[in-house]
């Protein structure tokens, strides 16, 4: 379902990030950073409108062969995920749920007791989780 998972920081620095396809990793990570800049543009826009709890962004940028989607908390975490342009199938619901089920593994993760804000996530549960998110499982 999903190609790529990235988990980014306010300061915009990666904290995690998953692709499916190691032989597109390099095109991937570049679609995700590209992608920031998007991000950036729609919180600026967004500046004036009431803080909201969570800030699901939609469709950022789409290419022939993928869909890369946002998602931005209000600590300024930011989640985009590549997908499949091919998956017609795939509704909006289904990619807010994908967020929501992100957002939740995050939570998890950086809840413990010996994880260090700021620090990239290298939690083997929270891989796991967000291997069996990218494959459609959860």
């Amino acid at each position: 379902m999903a190609f790529c998972i990235a988990v980014i920081g306010k300061d915009n620095a990666p904290l995690y990030l998953a692709t499916s396809d190691m032989e597109q990793e390099l095109q991937l990570q570049y679609h995700v950073h590209a992608a920031l800049d998007v991000v950036e543009e729609k919180c600026l826009l967004g500046k004036g409108a009431p803080e909201s709890k969570e800030l699901y962004l939609g469709l950022l940028s789409s290419t022939e062969n993928h869909k890369i989607y946002g998602f931005v908390t209000n600590s300024r975490v930011k989640f985009i995920v590549v997908i499949d342009s091919t998956n017609v199938a795939l509704r909006e619901n289904e990619v807010r749920a994908i967020f929501r089920n992100l957002q939740v593994l995050y939570t998890d993760a950086v809840c413990n007791p010996f994880y260090i804000p700021g620090e990239s996530l290298t939690s083997k549960k929270f891989d796991r989780s967000v291997q069996k998110l990218m494959n459609g499982n959860v």
